[in-house]
Parts: structure tokens; sequence; C-alpha cells
């Protein structure tokens, strides 16, 4: 692993836990009051149901897991959305997994919190091997206690990347392979999680994100958040790289992470979660954020997550595409140019949920 200023502090760490590269931007320090508030407001569920219903829109926007297919490993890059942020990325003969959250509610143990309105497209126990697991940051719809506690009682040892001051968080569970990353960080993964050689190495990069951290009350922003870039290098060709941002704001972020680390191949676009704006903005882009994040990181392709899967903030399910479409259009971007579920299997420019696809 390559660790960057080994001897300065880095200006996003703190005496007290993380902070955001803009430092003018502070996040999570909320008074009980505002969140009681919010909550009453109606800030976490959304005002409006899909316009046919839950029912209908998770079975137009979703459809059976191929566990034939996914059971295959992949070499030339193959991506499957599990829902909201999961997304199992194929590619040189590793499967890498990021933030499972197959539960049935965003919160503590998979049993609380926000509940799930599409069902899980398949169980943790149901998973193929998984070599590489990378965790953006500890919030419950990211970090979920049922699902990693499903995949290591059906035997699953990945190793597993985690921000800053999260491994205690499984080392308390006793699983094992955890490596801590701060931002800028690479880790090189040379072997399947059954000891197979792979003919390239797989290079995983912590990248910095505009979020925070909690998982008590106690512990704010006492972890570090990210996203996570994989690059993956066939030979003597140029890398394909593949982001995944996590959760984050619109920020200056992005730009550097491609001035530093190159263009996206493709790109794990959030555009989901994001109203209302007076309180969501610093935390979660909304779709015309989302498309200027494309634009910064010189995306070739991307695919919608973080959306229409939990109810978590104000925008109905349905929301997040019709937003999206309006973004691309104000760009004078292609409407294909981001990948989204959609209900029209016969047209190859969406992705049904678990519909795996070929890059």
């Amino acid at each position: 692993m390559n660790t960057d200023s080994l001897h300065a502090r880095p200006r996003h760490h703190r005496k007290e836990g993380f902070a955001n590269s803009d430092p003018t931007v502070v996040i999570g320090h909320f008074p009980w009051y505002e969140m009681v508030w919010r909550s009453l407001r109606g800030d976490f569920k959304p005002r409006s149901a899909p316009h046919k219903g839950y029912a209908t829109f998770a079975k137009e926007w979703s459809v059976p897991v191929d566990h034939a297919r996914i059971a295959q490993r992949q070499y030339a890059p193959v991506v499957t959305w599990l829902g909201h942020v999961s997304v199992l990325l194929q590619v040189g003969g590793v499967n890498v997994l990021t933030d499972p959250t197959l539960a049935d509610f965003a919160g503590p143990y998979g049993r609380f919190g926000a509940p799930r309105m599409v069902p899980a497209p398949l169980r943790g126990d149901r998973l193929p091997p998984v070599d590489v697991l990378l965790i953006s940051h500890n919030h419950y719809d990211h970090l979920c206690d049922a699902t990693i506690a499903a995949m290591v009682t059906s035997g699953q040892r990945p190793q597993i990347f985690v921000p800053l001051g999260l491994k205690a968080w499984f080392d308390a569970r006793d699983i094992p392979n955890v490596t801590e990353l701060d931002w800028w960080d690479h880790a090189d993964v040379t072997s399947s999680v059954d000891g197979r050689a792979l003919p390239q190495p797989i290079r995983v990069h912590f990248t910095p994100a505009q979020h925070w951290s909690r998982r008590t009350p106690f512990d704010t922003n006492a972890s570090l958040w990210g996203g996570y870039m994989v690059e993956h290098k066939p030979g003597a060709t140029d890398a394909w790289r593949f982001l995944f941002p996590g959760d984050t704001g619109y920020s200056a972020d992005f730009k550097t992470v491609r001035e530093r680390l190159g263009a996206v191949d493709f790109l794990a676009l959030p555009i989901g979660a994001y109203l209302p704006r007076d309180s969501m903005k610093s935390m979660h882009v909304n779709p015309a954020d989302a498309v200027q994040l494309m634009l910064d990181l010189d995306a070739k392709q991307a695919m919608g997550v973080h959306w229409g899967t939990f109810k978590l903030t104000q925008e109905s399910f349905d929301q997040p595409p019709r937003d999206l479409s309006v973004a691309l259009k104000e760009q004078g971007l292609a409407r294909d140019t981001v990948i989204r579920s959609g209900a029209r299997n016969s047209d190859k420019r969406t992705l049904v949920k678990c519909l795996s696809l070929e890059i």
C-alpha cells in the first residue's frame, strides 16, 4: 500500500476526527432539536409515492438476478447494480462489491430505520465469491450489519478496504483482512479470495468526497468517508477505470480526482436522496450536480445509483430519473450517457436492476 503525506498531518485530519477538503463545509454536528424538526417536517420520507405505487415501481424497475451469470469470473468489465449503492464489479477475474446493503431496512441490524420498498435482488448469503469489499463510510445505508453478517456466515472472506477509523467496527466482530485507507492511498490486489494469482493486479484508490460520518450519537466524523477508484490494466493497454464516489455533495474533489488519477471509464453515479436541498445539498448531489460531477471526471459512461430503494428523503422514487433527463438535456448530453434502471427491457440503453452490463 502506498501512503501519501507520511510526515505532515493532512488538512482533512483534525484532532477530533476528520473534515472535508473544503474546510468551510462542516457536516454532521446537528443538534438533537434540529433532527426532531426535520423529522416533523418530513425530511426523511418521500412526500409522495411513485406514480403507480411502490409495488408497480418495484415490478417495473427490477428483474430477477441471473445467478449463473454472476457466478462466472469475468475479465472484461461487467457491472451489476444490486440496488441503492451496492454494485458488483467483475473485472480481471476479480469480484469487487461496494457498500452491500441488502437488508429490509437501512438502520441498526437491518431491522430498524429507513424501510426498503424495492426488494433486494438477492441476500448477502447468495452473493458470488467476493474478492474485494469496498466500504465508503459508516452510515447505515452503506455499512449494513445484517448484510455483512450474512456474508461472513456464508463463508465469504474478502479483502476489505475501509476509510481511516472504521477498521475497529470489523475488529469488534472478528472480521479479518481489513485495511484502512486515507484519501489518495492505494492498494494492489494480486490474488483472488481462493488464492489464485491474477494475470494483472487490480489497483484500488481511496478518493475524497464531501460528506460526513456517524454511527452513534458519540462518533460524529470520527471515521473518514470517501469513494473508490478501481483500475484494471490488461496487458500493455491503457488502464480501465471504475469510480464509486460514495455519498457526496458537489465539490472540487472530482476535478482533482480526474487530474491525479485520470479519466473515468465507468462511473457509479449517485442521483438520489437530494431533497430538501437546504439540508441535503452539502452531502448529496442532485441530478444536476451529478451530471456536472460526471463532466468533471471526464466519465465516458455512468450508471445511476443511490436512488429508488429506501425511504430516505423527500423526493419520490421515480423523480431522480426525470430530473436526470432534464439535467442531461441542459448540458447537451445524450440520454444514454447515464444508464438507468428501466421498465423498457427491450431498450438496450437502459439497465434494469440486477441485469449485468458488459462494458
